[in-house]
């Protein structure tokens, strides 16, 4: 069964009160056609993410919202609705656990097997938790992420061959090149990646609002079109050769450019390689987390779903091994001196299950670039306009300028999203706020709704990917100073203190963009509805959200870490490690 989902606008709500009505929107703008990759499958992202388990189970989720009262709370076993509790009116409307399975059975082929007789599903980060926003919503933390590579390369601080720091350094120290972020830019730089589809086509906007050249190879001619149609791709190339000859071009004048070609990552990038094409930055964000969603060399992209289906184990040896050719052309550019990083897809991981011995020579991005944002406290603070009027999202650009003015990479984040960035389903900003300054904007955005400055209420979330709500050994929590890799409380806590503080709706998930078996990350979402008590919420919420990314990085020893807390006064009972 299928339908056609799109939410509601305006002021007039289907459910009681808002924060119901908050959740019944954006699970079915996760569905909106303009958001979801595939939603008569109810797939929202990353192949396999769903906001649903089933027809049957998203109809009854929206039939209980309609009717859920504000003293109660729906509780949501991967995607499906089991039952509503009397809480109370500061008790989440919502709480959502997806895809979570005991640690000796959290394997691909048994989460598959439970999968088939109807008993779970995968909800990736924010498709199974209702705050997914579309492509804007990666489109922010990618425009950081290159923002401390344009940084990083500015000071000098390239990776020695083999992914080792050129400078050995203090871990728990902020790196030298960290002032340097906002003010840097990749013009002169090409970025070689692939994988152009809900996630990975943030990446050539993400690049070019840096000011570099992007060539990204995809197998699908439809994502690199939807790309090019949404304007987060400025072109696609006939040939392979077209592309080249486009970047390099670009390149050499230093001119911002996004070419996409039709291709397999694992042949074209030796195929790069081999030829010698100067390539300065080198990633990846195709869906290598599920091998079953990774298309093999040698399989057409009609004939990927079905033999899949008929013989999985074979379908994911294979995709495996062209993994593994595909990393090792990373590795090879990083040999040559290139840029090269892992955007948290567990590539490598797949590639060192295929065989290959070197994966792991180059970084994930998160110990590579974005650590120091998450010692302070930063990470992705989004927010959609339940209006359906663009204009409140202007109004709350206007707000983020005028609280956070000064921040001058913030502010032209905001004005180039603001020019640049389309929306998808109901229009909604992202930006990166740290802790002391997401409750500031989420109660100036109340306030805005109580004056009427904005139309309807707004719902205020973030990705899974913060500071201190996921463990991840691959991407969030990889390397971490005092080899606290896989401690998974973090995110347990985190959701815990989110549900004790007043949000809307509370998620813990299992696996996300990394897949089964490698992460438990926790989302919170909260609604600014003009009320007193809305406002209450909003500031706890807000403030204790990202204080748990701050306590995270003090217990592991990260000096920024320390310093933020001591700034803010943020109790450690037993200081840094």
């Amino acid at each position: 069964m299928a339908e056609l989902i799109r939410a509601a606008r305006g002021t007039t709500r289907t459910a009681k009160g808002w924060p119901q009505e908050a959740a019944l929107r954006m699970l079915m703008n996760n569905l909106d056609p303009d958001v979801a990759e595939r939603p008569d499958d109810l797939v929202v992202y990353g192949g396999t993410g769903r906001a649903a388990r089933d027809w049957p189970s998203y109809h009854a989720l929206v039939a209980t919202l309609i009717e859920l009262a504000d003293d109660e709370t729906m509780l949501v076993q991967s995607g499906r609705p089991v039952g509503v509790l009397r809480t109370h009116e500061w008790a989440p409307r919502v709480l959502l656990a997806n895809s979570n399975l005991v640690g000796d059975w959290a394997t691909w082929p048994e989460f598959r097997r439970l999968e088939q007789l109807g008993l779970t599903m995968y909800g990736q980060m924010t498709a199974g938790s209702w705050i997914y926003i579309g492509t804007q919503g990666i489109l922010q933390g990618t425009y950081e992420t290159f923002a401390a590579v344009a940084a990083k390369l500015a000071a000098g601080a390239k990776l020695a061959a083999g992914g080792a720091p050129a400078e050995v350094t203090d871990p728990t120290a902020p790196p030298a090149w960290i002032d340097r972020v906002g003010a840097a830019s990749l013009a002169g730089t090409l970025t070689l990646t692939a994988g152009c589809g809900g996630m990975g086509g943030a990446q050539p906007l993400a690049v070019t609002m840096n000011g570099g050249v992007c060539l990204i190879v995809d197998v699908d001619p439809q994502r690199l079109a939807r790309r090019v149609a949404t304007r987060y791709l400025d072109t696609v190339a006939d040939s392979l050769d077209e592309a080249v000859a486009l970047t390099q071009a670009a390149r050499r004048d230093r001119r911002a450019l996004s070419v996409g070609v039709v291709g397999n990552a694992a042949t074209v990038f030796p195929q790069l390689l081999a030829d010698g094409v100067e390539i300065d930055i080198v990633t990846d964000q195709t869906s290598a987390h599920d091998p079953l969603s990774y298309l093999p060399e040698g399989v057409e992209l009609a004939d990927a779903a079905a033999y899949a289906g008929r013989a999985p184990q074979e379908y994911t040896q294979r995709a495996r091994e062209s993994m593994a050719r595909h990393v090792a052309a990373m590795v090879g550019f990083a040999d040559a001196g290139a840029e090269v990083f892992d955007y948290g897809n567990s590539i490598r991981d797949e590639a060192r299950l295929g065989g290959y011995d070197r994966a792991f020579d180059f970084p994930g991005f998160v110990p590579a670039y974005i650590r120091p944002l998450f010692c302070a406290g930063k990470g992705p603070f989004r927010w959609a306009a339940l209006s359906g009027d663009p204009a409140d999202i202007a109004a709350t650009d206007r707000a983020i300028l005028d609280l956070f003015g000064d921040n001058e990479a913030l502010a032209r984040w905001i004005r180039l999203a603001g020019e640049r960035v389309a929306f998808q389903g109901l229009p909604a900003r992202i930006c990166w706020l740290g802790y002391g300054e997401r409750e500031l904007a989420g109660v100036r955005f109340n306030d805005m709704v109580a004056s009427g400055e904005l139309a309807a209420p707004v719902v205020i979330g973030r990705d899974h990917l913060d500071c201190g709500s996921v463990a991840s050994p691959y991407r969030e929590t990889e390397a971490m100073a005092d080899g606290s890799d896989p401690i998974a409380d973090w995110p347990l806590l985190n959701a815990l203190v989110n549900t004790a503080s007043g949000a809307s709706w509370v998620s813990i998930h299992h696996g996300g963009g990394v897949g089964i078996g490698r992460s438990i990350h926790a989302g919170q979402v909260c609604v600014a509805d003009g009320t007193a008590l809305a406002g209450q919420k909003i500031e706890r919420v807000l403030r204790n959200d990202p204080a748990t990314g701050v306590l995270r990085h003090v217990d592991a020893g990260y000096q920024l870490a320390g310093q933020v807390a001591a700034a803010h006064d943020l109790p450690v009972p037993m200081g840094r490690r």
